[in-house]
């Protein structure tokens, strides 16, 4: 039967409101704005779900309180979370496309390419490195196989800088209590050769005495011995 050109002009815009309600949803579903959708067909309505899979793990990887960044091989930052941006003291855009290196002080930079040049798929590697800002990190790194991400790795950055900094304080005061120590040891080493020097001085002036009471001794006998041939001188006159 044909169509009236009124009925064409009708179903013409039908098609044109379906359309946009099409683009419409297609637009939400590719923004992420809709979690679902509902698909009627011979078995009744069925919901099936947009979200992708990965959702959940990339809000947790988002908002976890660790720094999370995927590594090239060369030590490129490939993708950091909010987290690690922070621990750089960095926008994420300043910090994504960068060596890591770049952030950390030179004598560590060393460590952090000898562990990238000997990364192992078989067990997960930490280092421990101070950055150009003053804070500590603890790096534990996740080497994935080469069949899902090539040469890229998993980085988990941990700040450490209080518990660093309370060590550092702590071998502050056991240095300071070593030269303490050492002070000490010395002073009693003075005081020990003082006390020996005066026991020597002593022992000499005991000496020293006893020859003096000696001879007093021996003065005195001469002295009651002349006396007595005196007196007697003075009998026989």
């Amino acid at each position: 039967m044909d169509k009236t050109k009124e009925q064409l002009l009708i179903e013409n815009e039908e098609l044109h409101f379906l359309l946009a309600e099409t683009e419409e949803m297609l637009a939400a579903i590719r923004n992420g704005e809709v979690d679902a959708i509902m698909v009627s067909g011979t078995k009744g309505e069925q919901v099936y779900s947009v979200s992708s899979a990965e959702t959940p793990y990339r809000t947790f990887i988002e908002e976890m309180n660790e720094g999370a960044v995927t590594l090239s091989k060369d030590g490129i930052i490939l993708y950091c979370n909010k987290r690690f941006a922070e621990l750089m003291k960095e926008s994420i855009e300043y910090v994504v496309g960068s060596y890591l290196k770049r952030f950390i002080i030179p004598k560590d930079k060393l460590k952090l390419d000898y562990m990238l040049a000997h990364r192992s798929y078989n067990k997960n590697d930490v280092l421990i490195v101070s950055l150009i800002n003053k804070s500590y990190l603890k790096l534990s790194f996740s080497h994935l196989p080469s069949y899902l991400q090539g040469d890229t790795c998993i980085l988990i950055a941990t700040d450490i800088s209080e518990m660093k900094n309370k060590e550092i304080e702590l071998l502050e005061l056991h240095n300071q209590l070593e030269l303490h120590l050492d002070k000490i040891q010395r002073l009693r080493m003075q005081l020990i050769d003082k006390k020996i020097d005066n026991e020597i001085e002593i022992n000499k002036l005991k000496n020293t005495n006893k020859k003096l009471v000696k001879e007093i001794t021996k003065h005195k006998l001469a002295e009651s011995g002349l006396k007595h041939k005196m007196k007697l001188k003075q009998k026989k006159v």
